[in-house]
């Protein structure tokens, strides 16, 4: 090349193994995830937004034994009594109605617990929040003391999207 030449771009396939960002294998065993659920009892999962690491991992965890139990944290409310006592719920109000037997805000209806048939159970048991983003610092804080009081349960909070399935003790984000 002569001085003053600008020199040629990389071929294609240079530049894409310099990328910065590791790609996500195609098989996940799930040994990491899972012992570090269970040395830490609550993770906070971070994944990909287009899906499928999330399944991959709770498929593995299904198969080491676990008993699972997947639902929003939008409306969960007190975490104890909504995983682990009968408790009351209200339908939600829809405007004028009538006043008579059951108030303004209808009558409650005992529900059973969310982790009821579980607990009968002697296997792990996990808990899988979806949008767990939406949760306060002493929500976070109450799971965690449950999976503390109840060795049994592993907790895993889906906190938000990444680039790439990262996970990490949900102490830490207290």
């Amino acid at each position: 090349m002569a001085q003053g030449e600008p020199t040629p771009d990389p071929p294609r396939a240079a530049r894409l193994t310099t990328a910065s960002v590791a790609p996500m294998p195609l098989l996940l065993t799930g040994r990491g995830f899972r012992q570090t659920l269970e040395q830490a009892g609550a993770l906070a999962l971070y994944a990909p937004l287009e899906g499928g690491a999330e399944t991959r991992l709770l498929r593995r965890l299904r198969a080491a034994g676990y008993h699972h139990h997947l639902c929003s944290a939008r409306g969960l409310g007190d975490p104890e009594a909504f995983l682990f006592a009968l408790h009351g719920v209200r339908p939600p109000h829809l405007g004028h109605q009538s006043i008579g037997r059951g108030a303004a805000v209808g009558t409650v209806e005992r529900v059973m617990p969310q982790l009821g048939a579980a607990l009968e159970g002697t296997g792990p048991i996990l808990l899988w929040l979806l949008e767990g983003q939406v949760l306060s610092t002493a929500e976070l804080a109450s799971l965690l003391a449950l999976t503390r009081r109840e060795p049994r349960l592993k907790i895993v909070v889906e906190m938000g999207g990444s680039r790439a399935l990262r996970w990490r003790p949900l102490a830490e984000l207290l």
